[in-house]
């Protein structure tokens, strides 16, 4: 046993003082990389650990932060109704708007890319402009309007389908359904730009290779081709679709308002909002922060594994 772990701690010698070495002798090659590394972690490392750190506290911006240990998680978990219902809410948007919007983004990508060039970048940017347009927002408000003027409510008493306006942005029962509508119509983001892109990339001679091999229809070339080439591409959309649909925040407020009726639209996000820039307990918040975090983190885990078997 004991030679056993004499030839293990041998081995990870060897390993370590050979990339010693390796780095060593490509340290030009990392001082190009020195003004990234920076900024990410400036940017990136530093904020993240700040708010993992903060979350142990408590923290009111005026006073400097107190050490509390897990006592911003237990109340989260434990006594904050409200946080549970963002959970519920937060969820169900992801599980809906994350992967039909993936998808959708996917589909319209290829489809697009059946098109002239010059009708393809029409179509690009038409798709994805609701995705950075702020306007938007008040086009939706117009179309849910709680009265008869409300595109929608004045559409449906046109034809006889309801009696009275229905209060689509202030009834409990129909606030998160349309949330998640506007959701799915503004999800054509940068995901949809990398699959575009992506199509754009695949080598056309190995399309005339599996032809050559049996491929006889454009199912089996989606499959066997172009999903394989296009593997950076659709992880990277993953994860960008995960991150939007669990950073839900924005449409929410904007259409239901802040708080929404009964929290019915509150999401871990706006949860975050409120207590981060509203009651300034950023030690709470930064728990918010750091659960929506773990969550995020597991569940790009999940589907990046199941992303790398395609195509396998």
């Amino acid at each position: 046993m004991q030679s056993l772990l004499s030839k293990y701690w041998g081995i990870k010698r060897e390993s370590l003082r050979y990339n010693w070495d390796k780095a060593r002798r490509m340290k030009v090659c990392y001082l190009f990389l020195l003004p990234y590394a920076v900024l990410f972690i400036t940017f990136v490392i530093l904020p993240i650990a700040t708010s993992i750190y903060y979350s142990f506290t408590y923290y009111n911006i005026l006073e400097a932060p107190r050490f509390i240990g897990f006592q911003n998680y237990i109340n989260l978990i434990l006594q904050d109704e409200v946080f549970l219902t963002a959970v519920k809410n937060t969820f169900v948007i992801a599980v809906i708007t994350g992967p039909i919007g993936y998808i959708l983004s996917f589909l319209f990508a290829w489809f697009i890319n059946e098109l002239p060039r010059w009708l393809r970048t029409i179509a690009v940017i038409v798709f994805y402009s609701p995705s950075i347009a702020s306007g938007a927002f008040a086009v939706f408000l117009i179309i849910f309007r709680g009265d008869a003027y409300g595109f929608l409510n004045s559409l449906l008493l046109q034809f006889g389908l309801i009696d009275a306006p229905l209060l689509w942005l202030l009834d409990p029962r129909y606030i998160l359904p349309v949330v998640i509508i506007v959701s799915l119509w503004m999800s054509m983001g940068s995901g949809f730009l990398s699959f575009v892109a992506g199509l754009q990339g695949v080598d056309r001679s190995m399309y005339e290779a599996g032809y050559v091999d049996g491929i006889r229809n454009r199912w089996q070339e989606l499959y066997f081709i172009t999903l394989p080439s296009m593997k950076p591409m659709l992880l990277f959309g993953a994860v960008m679709s995960i991150t939007s649909a669990f950073n839900v925040s924005d449409v929410p407020r904007a259409l239901a308002g802040y708080p929404s009726t009964d929290y019915a639209a509150r999401t871990i996000v706006t949860h975050l909002f409120d207590y981060g820039f509203s009651r300034f307990e950023m030690g709470y918040a930064s728990a918010i922060a750091t659960v929506l975090f773990l969550i995020m983190i597991l569940c790009n885990k999940v589907i990046q594994s199941a992303l790398r078997k395609v195509g396998t």
